[in-house]
């Protein structure tokens, strides 16, 4: 058995820094930005979040600008492989930590190890 659930809505930002992107979706939700430079590289900026809501993050990318949903799970390749008999398609392992997807209908999506001490009443049990 393994458990999973929605973890994050991560805001995909094409644009070379993050504060400016970071401030309008702060004042748009009514979310304090947490940081600006998450992991010291400056592609990650977290909103303040209660334990009940999912975490939103933004993200500096390359591609263009869209919306992406990441999934937390205690066993990444049990819920990979219970996502690919649903029909979706792995697309790339990165740093060995997460994997990217991609739903039937195109969407891409992200299956990350758990980002937060507990899963709460939300998770998802799949035997």
């Amino acid at each position: 058995m393994h458990h999973s659930r929605l973890c994050t809505i991560v805001i995909d930002c094409k644009t070379d820094d993050l504060t400016g992107s970071a401030t309008f979706w702060s004042h748009a939700l009514g979310k304090s930005i947490v940081t600006l430079d998450q992991d010291g590289d400056g592609k990650y900026a977290e909103l303040a979040t209660e334990d009940d809501e999912p975490i939103i993050l933004l993200q500096r990318v390359e591609h263009e600008s869209r919306v992406h949903l990441d999934i937390e799970t205690d066993n990444l390749e049990a819920e990979v492989a219970r996502l690919e008999k649903l029909g979706a398609t792995r697309v790339a392992c990165v740093r060995e930590r997460w994997w990217v997807m991609q739903a039937p209908s195109g969407h891409r999506f992200c299956v990350v190890r758990p980002q937060r001490e507990r899963f709460g009443p939300h998770v998802n049990r799949w035997e």
